[in-house]
């Protein structure tokens, strides 16, 4: 029913949650897509070895979500109509029946672990096949050379394995005992899962899994199930409460600034960079995420970056810098750097490289460079490495009619204004910039009908256009970026076995 102030109707309230990789963000808004009320809890992700990375499913992914949901209830004064939540993604927590994790979520490319199992699979499957079902090759992000390496590594734990779950589908399963994944979240499960038959695929789901029950697939904007009375209890929400599927942050966070149509693109700026480009087919993408789409009907090629938001803090902490003052001083600093530039693969590299042994790498330092040439060159290692992947997209068949851009990292204006410049391109900024969360609402709201699929809540607020008088320098300086990484790798590679020691 309907909210009632008075004699007003109002529309039906629903809350959005998205679980990042520092932060969870959720949301309180009515059904015309106004907002309400936000919330931010922050978490901790563990590194307990290098090119590790993990989160408490318990302590980061279900205390987030109990805390919002209380939070936004309580400020709702009344009952909320629906509920979606999205997350961090691909990632694989082994759990047992009842949805108990059994050890820490292995989270997504930014997780190395599995360089091993990347390449047996890959040898024995065969790499063709693999492009041909899946649409893309085995890379850090796969969940399955994750789920064999705790096969391999810990036994103890698969043998208990009875859920594969996320951080969406981890909250869906506690708050209404539903075991389900969208079609997006699966096909970036490698080599589980065809965009192609929007189905898993059997005989490597049986070779990879064993007998490891597979969730039942699901559309993003449907209602997955109803949150139970003990989930009632903890959230405030109330009994019955429609839950939507959800889906991978990234993907939420594109339908957020109504980016949902073939040809059109997100850039995402967050502690790490995705470009998420909309296609009404399913492309291949070697080095590339080909997979189904949020919504049914559409498919992505995307990629992603490792680290780019993360490098900014890491400057930060270093120099004891603010966000504020470091950008004022990269602002002085002349566009190239002053002829410095750098690789940002501190943690590996996802797309396009595909290498978990990367590191980062500056090159050109002299005496003369100070801290703010340093900052630059690491929003212009952001630009590079976006012009990178949405390169190789359009290389692979994405036309792209128009880019928008979202991301605490488009609030100022150097950052977003480098990236026009490096890529060439026209950067829409949408008035709502909350994120993920938002379209999460959204989607909360196609899920109890309340809102159509083609309907888009959000509108254009500002546009970046590229300075053309930095296009000559950042092509060349581009090219010396494409060439650094293949002159580095060897020495790099030598360096990244020391840190594993």
């Amino acid at each position: 029913m309907p909210f009632i102030k008075g004699d007003e109707e109002m529309a039906d309230l629903v809350i959005g949650i998205d679980i990042g990789t520092g932060s969870s963000k959720g949301v309180l808004a009515d059904t015309d897509g106004n907002v309400l009320f936000s919330e931010v809890v922050r978490h901790e992700t563990s590194f307990p070895q290098p090119g590790w990375a993990e989160h408490d499913a318990d302590l980061v992914w279900w205390n987030d979500v109990v805390e919002i949901c209380r939070k936004l209830t309580a400020f709702a004064k009344g009952d909320v109509a629906g509920l979606c939540i999205s997350g961090i993604g691909p990632v694989f927590l082994p759990a047992n029946d009842r949805g108990v994790p059994l050890r820490p979520a292995i989270l997504y490319g930014v997780d190395t672990r599995s360089a091993v199992e990347i390449d047996e699979q890959t040898e024995r499957y065969g790499e063709d096949a693999i492009l041909e079902k899946c649409g893309n090759g085995l890379t850090a992000q796969s969940v399955g050379p994750k789920i064999e390496w705790v096969k391999k590594n810990e036994p103890e734990v698969w043998k208990d394995t009875r859920r594969f779950l996320m951080a969406h589908t981890y909250c869906v399963f506690h708050l209404t005992g539903a075991y389900v994944m969208d079609h997006l979240a699966a096909s970036m499960c490698e080599p589980l899962y065809s965009p192609f038959t929007r189905d898993w695929i059997p005989e490597w789901v049986e070779d990879v899994c064993e007998d490891l029950p597979m969730p039942r697939l699901m559309w993003s904007n449907e209602v997955a199930g109803y949150v139970t009375d003990s989930a009632s209890r903890i959230t405030g929400l109330k009994e019955g409460t429609p839950v939507a599927v959800g889906s991978i942050d990234a993907f939420v966070e594109a339908l957020s600034t109504g980016v949902s149509q073939p040809g059109q693109v997100l850039i995402m700026y967050g502690s790490t960079m995705v470009g998420v480009q909309i296609t009404d087919k399913p492309l291949v993408g070697p080095s590339l995420w080909s997979c189904s789409g949020l919504l049914e009907g559409t498919y992505n090629l995307s990629g992603g970056m490792s680290t780019t938001g993360s490098l900014t803090t890491w400057v930060g902490e270093l120099t004891g810098r603010g966000y504020d003052e470091l950008s004022a001083a990269a602002a002085e600093s002349k566009p190239g750097s002053n002829g410095l530039i750098m690789l940002p693969y501190f943690s590996g590299e996802r797309t396009p490289i595909s290498d978990p042994a990367a590191r980062g790498v500056i090159a050109g330092l002299n005496l003369t460079h100070n801290s703010g040439d340093i900052y630059r060159s690491v929003l212009e290692a952001t630009g590079y490495g976006s012009r990178h992947i949405l390169e190789t997209i359009a290389n692979c068949g994405g036309e792209a009619s128009e880019y928008w851009a979202v991301g605490g990292g488009t609030t100022g204006g150097l950052w977003p204004q480098i990236m026009s410049d490096i890529i060439g391109i026209k950067q829409l900024i949408p008035k709502v910039t909350i994120g993920a969360a938002y379209g999460d609402a959204q989607l909360a709201a196609m899920a109890i009908g309340a809102v159509s699929p083609t309907d888009t809540w959000n509108s254009v607020d500002r546009e970046i256009e590229p300075n053309e008088d930095n296009a000559e320098l950042y092509k060349e300086m581009f090219q010396v970026y494409l060439d650094l990484y293949p002159s580095s790798a060897p020495m790099v590679h030598k360096l990244t076995e020391i840190q594993n020691r």
